[in-house]
């Protein structure tokens, strides 16, 4: 799928830590990762909107911790976080993406960072 919809030019503006580079075989790494991490691993927009050629998305992530993530062992504890994209695209394919994702959160229900309070 990645090379389906994501141009061979593609920037990544703010990848997750655990991904290394910003190019389209970083966010192929980056999702294989994730997956080998996560089991039952989706996505659900919960919100989008398009203008030109921008489109922004408010995301639901959700899975189980089933694998090694950033040094910590499976939990195997339902997790879920939740982020804002945005993508821009040409000639239907994404060229360009920025995010912020809340990254804290999900490390706390995984057990690498204690609750905050």
């Amino acid at each position: 799928m990645i090379d389906r919809f994501v141009d061979p030019a593609y920037a990544d503006h703010n990848p997750p830590p655990f991904q290394q580079g910003n190019d389209r075989e970083a966010v192929r790494g980056a999702f294989e990762y994730a997956l080998k991490a996560f089991s039952d691993f989706q996505h659900e927009v919960v919100a989008q909107y398009a203008d030109g050629d921008t489109v922004i998305t408010r995301i639901l992530a959700r899975g189980r911790h089933t694998g090694d993530f950033m040094g910590v062992p499976a939990t195997n504890k339902d997790v879920s976080m939740e982020g804002i994209a945005i993508h821009r695209v040409a000639d239907g394919k994404v060229v360009e993406h920025w995010a912020q994702v809340d990254a804290i959160n999900l490390l706390m229900q995984i057990g690498a960072l204690p609750p905050l309070g």
